[in-house]
């Protein structure tokens, strides 16, 4: 039997380059990103808890419970992360791994998870990574819930706060996924992305 696995998705970033605000909700193909993203991640995982700062209720449509980074100082990724563990250690202790994956990429594959749990049993890893076209992507990963504890020394004590900088004292496997048509780990990130990512949603339909 295949354990558990919750999804910690990761909207809690400043979202400088698209001018602020919620990247999240901007909407692609009629439909928030973030809600792209639960239809992604919710079949493969037991649950879902939303990293976001700021007020919850601008959210409280999506029905997922919202987690604010609780380390002083933006962190980035790795506080939401962390506050994601921390919750699932709490709430549900029966499970043992977490895929985190930022709320900007809607188009995340639906094999993510099994995938990443391939990657991990077959290399003896701890932590699992997405690559695709020779680029890997730190921030969509399978992380076991036990490392929690060494996250937030790692934040706190460390000011440690790139993902590369923390998974490095692991043995970390990658699973990798093709570019074509379209990598499924496209983020819009700035104004121009979202042209872009509209263009690939109408070759979904």
């Amino acid at each position: 039997m295949t354990e558990p696995c919750f999804g910690v998705l990761l909207a809690g970033g400043l979202a400088r380059r698209m001018g602020g605000g919620d990247k999240a909700l901007r909407a692609i193909g009629g439909k928030p990103i973030l809600a792209r993203v639960i239809a992604a991640l919710q079949p493969q995982c037991a649950g879902l808890v939303l990293n976001a700062n700021g007020d919850p209720a601008r959210l409280a449509e999506f029905g997922l419970p919202v987690v604010a980074d609780d380390v002083p100082g933006f962190k980035g990724p790795l506080a939401g992360i962390l506050v994601g563990l921390d919750w699932i250690a709490a709430h549900r202790p029966d499970v043992a791994f977490v895929v985190s994956a930022p709320t900007d990429t809607p188009f995340l594959p639906r094999d993510l998870v099994a995938r990443l749990r391939d990657a991990r049993a077959q290399k003896g890893a701890e932590i699992a990574v997405a690559s695709s076209g020779g680029g890997t992507h730190p921030v969509i990963a399978l992380w076991p819930v036990g490392i929690r504890q060494d996250l937030r020394h790692a934040l706190v004590e460390e000011d440690l706060r790139k993902i590369d900088g923390f998974t490095a004292r692991y043995r970390v496997a990658y699973a990798d996924w093709p570019v074509a048509p379209y990598d499924p780990f496209f983020n819009a990130n700035e104004p121009g992305d979202l042209a872009a990512a509209e263009a690939i949603a109408a070759k979904q339909e």
